[in-house]
């Protein structure tokens, strides 16, 4: 655990903030110290990486703010002791220096997990929406582990084409393919040799691959592609999934025996609107490290109640792309709660008038209503302009999806067949068109069969 230090005249004077932000620090695992103290006393003696964090209360002139004073020093000047926002400010500024920032019960008590899970070498398979900091949880692991000198490689599964993915993972030897290096080349198995390998969005892997996968955890060695002779190698699997692994294995997608092999201890990150505690430290966290120059703006206690009550579909990511606008947006001494803009939705692909489309989103739409929608409807005109050459293509993509989905009764195999795509390509232009604002669970009622 971190070990919180507190100055004297913080315990002489019973410094509220100061005590409840040593609570929270002192339950977040790690090693180092972290000095609280108050603006007007000497600090002791600290080690170059020791993090400090002097409070000191607005009044007068000064108006709360947080200012950079060095490397991992910072002083919290709030107007009261008792708000949320100086409890926030506290713990970004404990953590300024790196790793994940919570102030959530259940966020601390993962964190306390994964630390223990860390001085272990079996697999990892961490479960959780998109953007609620999977990769952090994972690089947390890592640097926890006996492994933190070695190389820590992270691949997304879906973000490489499927043909190239078992060549990047696993290498080739001069031959293997057209086009394959003369002299071969090494994947990112061997890259990762001796240090921690993470496979984010492993649901998008290839059956035949997840084959190829079970064998390297099992036997600790892979064959490169043309190989004839296995390669021995030492590596730690982190696995991250953002969709229902155990629902993939059911319905045929994701291998059962590599379920297994990856879930001997899962961990699941909730979503950020299940863990409202962590918003305003998130919040403070992501404008230091965007934030410009030495003297950073505060955030409003009602800035931070709007953040709270958001739901936060895109998570953590979203939540830093709202703090990044709010520093543009504001002032450069507060952010208020006129500066907190939320990500608006994406508009529908059939046009619809601004009194359709709460009802739209309100109701499960059935596939033939879908498709009676994108052929009736005109394409969607942005602020009375005339269409635009893309949404008549995203209009025309959604008909064609929705009628051979219903063609297909709702089967992804078989529709994805008869497009002419591939089923991962499939489920993307699905997620776009749920994204659009379009409920397609209806749709999918036959998938997987």
């Amino acid at each position: 655990m971190l070990t919180a230090r507190t100055g004297k005249n913080a315990e002489k004077n019973h410094n509220p903030l100061v005590r409840r932000v040593a609570t929270v620090v002192e339950s977040m695992p790690g090693t180092g110290i972290v000095t609280l103290c108050e603006a007007d006393e000497d600090l002791p003696a600290r080690r170059r990486d020791d993090i400090v964090v002097v409070f000191e209360r607005a009044g007068g002139d000064t108006a709360p703010a947080i200012v950079r004073q060095g490397a991992n020093r910072h002083l919290v000047r709030h107007a009261d002791a008792q708000t949320e926002a100086s409890l926030a400010a506290g713990i970004a500024c404990a953590r300024a220096s790196g790793g994940p920032v919570c102030a959530d019960p259940g966020s601390l008590a993962l964190l306390v997990l994964a630390e223990k899970l860390a001085k272990s070498d079996i697999p990892v398979l961490i479960a959780g929406p998109t953007g609620t900091g999977k990769e952090v949880l994972s690089r947390f692991i890592h640097e926890h582990s006996d492994r933190a000198g070695k190389p820590f490689v992270a691949i997304n599964c879906a973000a490489m084409p499927e043909t190239m993915l078992e060549a990047l993972l696993f290498g080739h030897r001069k031959g293997a393919f057209t086009g394959a290096a003369a002299n071969g080349a090494e994947g990112l198995f061997q890259a990762a040799d001796g240090g921690t390998l993470l496979l984010d969005e492993i649901a998008e892997m290839p059956l035949p691959l997840q084959a190829k996968l079970l064998r390297a955890l099992q036997e600790g060695e892979i064959l490169p592609l043309g190989a004839t002779v296995p390669v021995k190698v030492d590596v730690r699997i982190v696995a991250c999934a953002n969709r229902d692994l155990p629902r993939e294995v059911a319905e045929g997608r994701f291998r059962e025996d590599l379920f297994y092999r990856l879930n001997v201890f899962p961990l699941n990150i909730p979503a950020l609107r299940e863990r409202v505690a962590d918003i305003a430290p998130l919040a403070f966290a992501l404008m230091l490290r965007h934030a410009q120059g030495d003297d950073l703006p505060w955030i409003s206690d009602a800035a931070i109640a709007k953040l709270q009550a958001h739901s936060w579909p895109g998570n953590i990511r979203e939540l830093e792309n709202v703090m990044r606008r709010a520093l543009l947006i504001g002032d450069g001494t507060m952010i208020g709660e006129g500066d907190i803009c939320f990500d608006m939705a994406a508009r529908p692909i059939a046009a619809l008038s601004a009194a359709d489309t709460p009802s739209l989103a309100a109701q499960d739409i059935a596939v033939e209503d879908m498709v009676q929608d994108a052929a009736t409807q005109e394409p969607a005109a942005i602020s009375g302009a005339a269409p635009r050459l893309a949404n008549i293509v995203q209009q025309s993509q959604a008909r064609a999806i929705a009628e051979a989905l219903q063609c297909n009764d709702g089967h992804r195999g078989h529709t994805a067949r008869q497009l002419g795509i591939s089923e991962r390509t499939l489920r993307y232009r699905l997620a776009d068109m749920r994204a659009a604002g379009l409920d397609l669970s209806r749709m999918a009622m036959g998938a997987g069969r």
